[in-house]
């Protein structure tokens, strides 16, 4: 049987939730979640796993639940050379799916898209010429197919009249989708110094595209294009390899290496795998290929607890309880490695106390699951039932117990800091 822990208590500031041991506190809620955890995942044979990556950075992430299969410096902020373009299409998208853009919709190219993205840069281009005009449909395609920044361009410019004012559309939508650290300061991915993303929210911004626009992101599967009688192949190179690649992108720059961000499909199962910092183009293919393989073959999905399973309870201020119960929202599905038996942990997250009058169905909180030292996915969690305002004595109560808790709190927080040795 894996072994489980579960881990938590509110943070007073409002912060992410500090850890407490099982039986300092909440002891039965703590160990229902526990028991449920480790019957979910009772029975799984016992074989070890472990995998390394040659990748400096990489993110693997089951589609269907968000777990985090495989993560080594997915948090590190890095230059994300043409996977800015994954963000680019995803405010076109976004302008297609609101009406305020249509594919047949046309855009100019200026003279300034054609200097600096087109063919006299030197760079990757879908080779639009001056003041020529075209469909959104067919910049999609160079933007994603042949990387076109001479696409990117047009369309930033098409869009919102300069790339400046594009970029800030892009950060709009990032921050929109929950791509907290990423900042982008151009649509095609040139070098800038402020300009950078994690691999872990590129594997999340794949996620949200193949969600949100299914239609649309059938264009990142397509093998190649045609335009201005020229022919390019996609430059994802997973699509040439056969193993249910469909997407997504490429990019390069030297100060960060040959980067990718994947998709395939395999048993009804999604993969998105997220990397940067190879040394070639050939090692990227190879390690990509090699880590979505790795996921396919070594985890199952699991539901390791049921929606409306009571998993603990958040503090609840000013109200005629002190607090109140916490249960998932939905079913919560984990895949879990075959064969291995691991250690399970788990903490609730949220902003507490809550403050009375609390509403029943409320998402207050998430379930933050552990794989060894490795979070590997969040499950939002809703109030179970409701608490109403309390009476004037009860909230002078809880004032003043809340109170003396953050005085003995921030006295023990003085007892133990260290102190400098050269003091």
């Amino acid at each position: 049987m894996p072994a489980v822990d579960f881990l938590a208590v509110p943070r007073h500031n409002g912060g992410v939730l500090g850890l407490t041991t099982l039986l300092a506190r909440r002891a039965l809620p703590a160990l229902g979640l526990a028991l449920l955890l480790a019957g979910a995942l009772w029975g799984v044979p016992a074989r070890a796993q472990s995998f390394q990556s040659a990748a400096p950075q990489v993110v693997l992430l089951d589609y269907d639940t968000g777990a985090v299969l495989f993560d080594s410096a997915g948090d590190v902020l890095v230059s994300p050379a043409s996977l800015a373009k994954l963000m680019t299409a995803e405010v076109v998208f976004r302008e297609i799916s609101a009406g305020r853009l249509k594919l047949e919709d046309e855009f100019v190219t200026s003279e300034n898209a054609w200097r600096r993205g087109g063919a006299p840069s030197g760079g990757s281009s879908m080779f639009l010429t001056p003041n020529s005009r075209a469909k959104i449909s067919d910049l999609l395609q160079g933007l994603i197919i042949a990387s076109g920044n001479d696409a990117a361009i047009v369309l930033a410019e098409g869009i919102s009249g300069n790339e400046a004012n594009f970029a800030r559309l892009m950060n709009e939508r990032a921050a929109q989708i929950g791509l907290k650290r990423s900042t982008f300061r151009n649509s095609n991915g040139w070098s800038d110094p402020e300009q950078r993303v994690t691999m872990r929210e590129m594997a999340q911004l794949a996620s949200h595209l193949i969600r949100t626009y299914p239609d649309l992101y059938r264009i990142f599967g397509q093998k190649e294009m045609l335009w201005n009688r020229v022919k390019q192949q996609n430059r994802n190179p997973l699509l040439t390899m056969d193993f249910g690649a469909d997407g997504l992108k490429t990019g390069f720059l030297e100060e960060s290496g040959y980067s990718l961000v994947g998709s395939a499909v395999q048993g009804g199962q999604r993969l998105i795998v997220a990397m940067s910092g190879m040394k070639n183009a050939r090692d990227r293919q190879i390690e990509a290929k090699k880590i979505i393989d790795w996921g396919f073959r070594s985890f199952e999905v699991k539901t390791i607890l049921n929606a409306g399973v009571h998993v603990g309870a958040a503090k609840v201020f000013g109200g005629v309880s002190g607090s109140v119960g916490l249960v998932t929202r939905a079913n919560v599905r984990l895949p879990v490695p075959r064969g291995a038996p691991e250690r399970m942990s788990a903490k609730i997250v949220y902003k507490g106390p809550l403050i009375a009058p609390v509403k029943a169905g409320d998402e207050v909180a998430t379930l933050q699951v552990f794989r060894n030292a490795t979070r590997v996915m969040d499950a939002p969690l809703l109030t179970e039932g409701a608490v109403e305002a309390g009476s004037l004595k009860d909230r002078a109560t809880d004032a003043a117990t809340e109170l003396g808790r953050s005085l003995i709190r921030d006295g023990f927080s003085r007892l133990t800091k260290k102190k400098d040795p050269s003091q």
